[in-house]
């Protein structure tokens, strides 16, 4: 069973009863769900997902204090943690997992904070140019169970789309990426019999290639060992996966080396026509670098637009 499913059933069996039987002034105000850190919260678990921190249970989101008070809060904490221990043959882990408690009594404000910095959802230009990208991409996967007054959604909506300006310029760093470690420098170290640079060049141009799938998507990376699960999830570029798979996995020598910068050049066209078909690039070349700096000059805040183009990688 997927760890969303086991949470709502274990939220609907022994969450909403209690609530409803100890909490009943507090229906309205708290909301219930499971997300965050995990794949189960992104419906990617698997048996493998189980042998580490993985257990049953739910989140419970409380809005400020001037709502739910820090009293009722312990309330809800002891509240919860009597909740049964064992359900459908899965336990509730008796240690934190790494990272601390990822389910039980959360404030929804420290929730935020902890993922992208900003416990009202607001962010400046700054902070969505370094907040990592995988706390967005969690604030929009999970579920939510219950939340009646919508407080939670609000604040889950507010970072729900990257704006374009921020999105441009972290797509202008990539290509940039892009074209220095592929098109430019990975034959190059094959050729001068450096393997371990080959392997690293390949290595940074399936990193930005990926982040590019992502943002000419309009959509947040995950967690890099997610990130080829999450790209096949996307509308366009999910057939790169395999390729862009190659480029890692296979040697940097001979013919295959070639193979591969062929591959880069041939990735390298997909994504400027992609570029074109947004309108967000005046070049007309096959060189990435001079798509990178066009897509940067279609950024509309100057002071975003001025900052060095690889500020938002």
């Amino acid at each position: 069973m997927k760890g969303l499913e086991l949470s709502k059933k274990y939220f609907e069996t022994y969450g909403r009863p209690m609530l409803a039987a100890d909490f009943p002034e507090l229906s309205d105000k708290i909301a219930a769900g499971l997300m965050g850190s995990g794949s189960e919260c992104f419906g990617y678990d698997d048996e493998i997902s189980q042998d580490h921190d993985f257990e049953i249970g739910f989140c419970l989101f409380l809005p400020g204090e001037d709502v739910i008070d820090r009293q009722c809060a312990f309330r809800l904490e002891r509240a919860y943690a009597k909740l049964p221990g064992e359900f459908m043959g899965f336990r509730k882990s008796a240690l934190n997992p790494v990272g601390g408690s990822r389910h039980g009594v959360i404030r929804a404000a420290d929730f935020l904070k902890d993922k992208i910095g900003a416990s009202d959802g607001y962010l400046t230009a700054h902070q969505w140019l370094t907040a990592p990208e995988q706390g967005f991409f969690e604030l929009q996967k999970g579920r939510l169970f219950q939340d009646n007054s919508g407080f939670m959604q609000t604040l889950l909506d507010r970072t729900a789309g990257m704006p374009e300006d921020i999105r441009l310029k972290k797509l202008a760093g990539e290509l940039l990426m892009m074209a220095q470690a592929g098109q430019y420098n990975y034959l190059r170290c094959v050729r001068r019999g450096d393997s371990g640079a080959a392997a690293l060049a390949a290595a940074e141009y399936v990193k930005a290639a990926l982040h590019t799938c992502f943002l000419l998507n309009g959509a947040f990376m995950p967690y890099y060992k997610w990130q080829f699960r999450a790209l096949a999830d996307l509308p366009s570029f999910g057939e790169l996966a395999e390729p862009l798979a190659f480029l890692i996995s296979s040697e940097n020598a001979g013919n295959t080396a070639e193979e591969k910068y062929t591959l880069i050049e041939d990735l390298a066209g997909v994504f400027i026509a992609e570029l074109m078909d947004q309108g967000i690039t005046k070049a007309s070349c096959g060189d990435l670098e001079k798509h990178a700096y066009s897509v940067n000059d279609h950024i509309q805040d100057g002071e975003i637009r001025n900052l060095h183009i690889l500020a938002g990688i």
